[in-house]
């Protein structure tokens, strides 16, 4: 089985994949899908559950919900250069290898194709009657031109805004007024259970309806552990990526995002992620252009019961700590390596993914309280949530015009990314825009040399890239894989 986003590409380059980052210093160890916290919960409403019948009730009245939203459902189809290769050439589960936990700097390799173009559709949803409109980051992801279609058919040219990887959040802008909009409602207040709706553009059947119920809340999903999912069994298919899930009530509760596929179609379980956690990422793009992600300095595994047994715990819950990264929120806070947390907030934290969730949607600078399984007994700790590795980007720099020229958005390697890339240094690549990306270059590259001269730091690379005027040579590592690749300076 692997997970799949569900963009529909019409290219070789298949479906686009969702780039996400943990809340977290490292990605946690992968996960089951078998949710602990579903189950204990599933387990309580038996044991608690009268013997009379439960009461019927009524089937929402799905036609009136289409009828009152499908004109705020937008069709989104991008255009971009061809930069990635066929799925089945790699084994990592997607095209982009993101359902691997190291996905993101770890990739099968796309040989840079400086010519060609790459057409994808995916689905949307406006939000203001002016034009904003909410979809998935992956349906953009790398696109040169975007374009929104109506259900009445017009067509517009639409600003990205911003787009967040680690949410899979974009917000894009077109030139319109007096358009209709969704209602949002509060996705914390859905229950297993319970009726939901998806309205979007599978395989380019516009206006698409499916209809199914929630089947799980809190989904930890591997090599998303930012984001807490909203799993359903609602038909979704490549090119629902980016619609939105209603509630019974006809409010937009989620926005569909990935499907759990060994076909690339429909198998009876999707994604959606929460509208609140949405709204969230949306309003500091609008504000800032920006998202800014909290950062608690831990890499963490879940416990099964022989763990639980050594560290003397009654039963498998919680997440172990496996190192605490120095100077983080954690080391101030003083978690040590074979802490529990149990946990974050005075939420329960069942595994690691749930910390994970947990953390992502805190802001930096949040005190955020740790209940802490140590030596057999608990203690309480306070952290001061910190801010996640900011991306160095060009043009937010003083004196940045040289790497502006190039369009990438970048930052050192870490210790442990240098480890794992086997590399002394160099640069992650965070975003690639403009000539990078027409040379085919990806968001997870690392930028290793200029013209054969190692790179270090953004700083270096900027003065490395005013001494050229016409053309440079970027060496860069992708997988296992080491090529140069020639850029053409703005």
């Amino acid at each position: 089985m692997q997970i799949r986003t569900s963009t529909l590409a019409w290219s070789a380059a298949g479906l686009l994949a969702l780039g996400a980052a943990t809340g977290l210093c490292a990605p946690a160890l992968l996960q089951s899908l078998a949710s602990p916290a579903a189950a204990a919960a599933s387990a309580d409403s038996g044991r608690d559950a009268p013997s009379q019948p439960i009461p019927l009730t009524t089937a929402p009245n799905y036609r009136a919900i289409v009828a009152r939203n499908q004109a705020a459902v937008v069709g989104i189809t991008t255009a971009g250069p061809i930069n990635t290769s066929s799925a089945q050439e790699f084994n990592f589960g997607n095209p982009n290898g993101d359902d691997n936990p190291l996905g993101q700097f770890f990739r099968g390799l796309p040989m840079p194709r400086p010519h060609g173009v790459q057409h994808a559709q995916g689905s949307g949803f406006i939000i203001s009657a002016d034009g904003l409109v909410l979809t998935n980051a992956h349906v953009v992801d790398g696109a040169k031109e975007v374009t929104v279609k109506l259900s009445d058919h017009r067509e517009f040219k639409a600003k990205v805004l911003g787009a967040d990887r680690s949410s899979d959040i974009a917000v894009l802008k077109i030139d319109a007024h007096d358009l209709p909009t969704v209602r949002i409602g509060d996705s914390d207040q859905l229950g297993v259970g319970d009726y939901v709706l998806a309205i979007g553009e599978p395989f380019g059947l516009e206006e698409t309806a499916t209809a199914g119920i929630v089947s799980a809340k809190g989904r930890s999903l591997p090599g998303d552990g930012y984001v807490p999912f909203i799993q359903t069994d609602a038909a979704v298919n490549p090119g629902n990526s980016g619609g939105p899930l209603f509630d019974a009530t006809g409010a937009v509760v989620g926005i569909n995002a990935q499907i759990y596929s060994n076909s690339g179609g429909y198998q009876g379980v999707s994604f959606a992620i929460p509208i609140n956690l949405a709204v969230q990422i949306k309003d500091q793009i609008v504000k800032t252009g920006k998202v800014v992600h909290a950062r608690l300095g831990v890499e963490v595994q879940t416990l099964d019961q022989s763990l639980a047994d050594s560290f003397k715990l009654k039963t498998p819950n919680g997440a172990l700590v496996a190192k605490v990264v120095p100077d983080s929120a954690a080391a101030a806070a003083g978690v040590k390596v074979g802490d529990v947390i149990l946990k974050f907030n005075g939420n329960p934290i069942l595994d690691a993914g749930q910390l994970s969730a947990r953390v992502g949607v805190a802001a930096p600078g949040d005190k955020a309280s740790l209940e802490i399984w140590r030596d057999g007994k608990t203690l309480s700790l306070t952290a001061i949530i910190g801010n996640a590795t900011k991306v160095v980007s060009a043009d937010e720099s003083p004196g940045a015009s040289a790497p502006a020229r190039l369009g990438l958005a970048l930052r050192p390697l870490s210790q442990e990314e240098r480890r794992q890339a086997g590399v002394a240094g160099g640069l992650i690549v965070e975003d690639a825009q403009g000539r990078a990306a027409e040379a085919g270059i990806q968001a997870g590259d690392v930028v290793l040399s200029v013209d054969g001269t190692p790179v270090q730091s953004v700083e270096q690379l900027r003065k490395m890239v005013q001494e050229h005027s016409k053309q440079i040579a970027l060496l860069i590592q992708r997988g296992d894989i080491r090529l140069f690749v020639p850029v053409t300076l703005g």
